[in-house]
């Protein structure tokens, strides 16, 4: 699983020889036997030489293999992708996404789903993680203000009242309430997050953000933390939309079908031309103040990067009416 502990050990590495293990003997003889993969870069002599963010749609659970495969064959870029917590679940698969230079997201979802695993050995119920959010994100929301009283008819007694370590992190209810100890592992692991990303531009990786959160055929809105990493690391963002990706990957299996995947690159967007997004003061990303604060400035540039992956797909993958997302709602998107 994805603990304190884990996230802290994780290190990258600016010449991935795993990342290039598994190129070499999965996706070579996968992608050039028959029936064939074809991989079209288009809009890449844009790309500047140092590392930039690839934001890019998420239509299957592979469609930044073929383009990480590409940016190392042709280009000799290597790339360090986020990436779910709950692919840290199964101890191989987890080992796997730090061999390959993963940085593993956090979220508060996903803390409090696993605590409920740990706890009570099941997922919540979506009445139960409905009540939880609520009030975990409701308490971060106050800013060390009154707090607020628990929903203790909606939520199981273990949860509030059970002392126990939640994901590496003593929790005593005694001490403090079960959204506070939520929140403050949240902050610690962000830290940690916040810092591989920075670790990955020093060694030269660039990094691979879905802004949509989860993975859908059609686009949907973006989320915010793509906006408060790249604004404050001053990262180059690079619009990428990925097309038919989800035709050579149509399930779990990682070996694709024959068919072309089609990569469009946009106009690299430096610091400077994202000025009307800066903030007028640094801040500490994933901060409780740092998006009271700036949460309309991150929530425009996220949509300001989908509008212009929607430029880049093809039409089955362009924005839904809605603009909602196909992907699994609640706690299933996070264990």
């Amino acid at each position: 699983m994805l603990d304190l502990d884990r996230i802290r050990r994780i290190r990258l590495s600016g010449n991935p020889w795993f990342q290039k293990a598994v190129a070499t003997f999965l996706l070579v003889p996968n992608y050039y036997t028959p029936p064939f993969v074809r991989i079209r870069l288009e809009g890449e002599d844009r790309l500047p030489d140092g590392p930039v963010i690839f934001a890019m749609n998420h239509t299957d659970r592979y469609n930044y293999w073929p383009l990480q495969f590409a940016l190392w064959r042709r280009l000799g870029r290597f790339t360090a992708a986020w990436v779910k917590g709950k692919y840290y679940e199964h101890p191989l698969m987890g080992l796997f996404m730090e061999l390959v230079n993963s940085i593993p997201t956090v979220s508060r979802g996903y803390i409090i789903t696993r605590d409920f695993r740990g706890a009570l050995g099941r997922r919540p119920t979506n009445e139960e993680y409905a009540a939880a959010r609520s009030w975990v994100d409701g308490q971060a929301a106050r800013l060390g203000g009154d707090p607020i009283e628990a929903p203790t008819g909606e939520l199981p007694g273990e949860i509030l009242e059970q002392p126990r370590s939640i994901l590496g992190r003593e929790f005593d209810p005694a001490r403090e309430s079960y959204a506070d100890a939520v929140n403050a592992l949240f902050q610690e692991m962000m830290r940690r997050f916040v810092e591989l990303n920075a670790e990955a531009t020093s060694l030269g990786l660039d990094t691979i953000i879905f802004p949509q959160g989860t993975r859908s055929l059609r686009l949907s809105r973006g989320r915010i933390g793509i906006s408060q990493v790249a604004l404050a690391q001053e990262r180059t963002i690079v619009p990428v939309g990925c097309s038919g990706c989800d035709k050579l990957y149509s399930g779990a299996s990682p070996w694709a079908r024959g068919g072309t995947v089609t990569y469009r690159f946009g106009e690299p967007m430096t610091h400077t031309d994202l000025k009307r997004f800066h903030t007028a003061a640094t801040y500490e990303p994933f901060t409780p103040a740092a998006e009271s604060a700036h949460r309309e400035t991150f929530q425009a540039l996220a949509d300001h990067l989908m509008d212009r992956i929607d430029e880049l797909v093809d039409e089955p993958y362009r924005f839904s009416d809605d603009q909602r997302s196909e992907g699994v709602e609640g706690s299933s998107r996070f264990v």
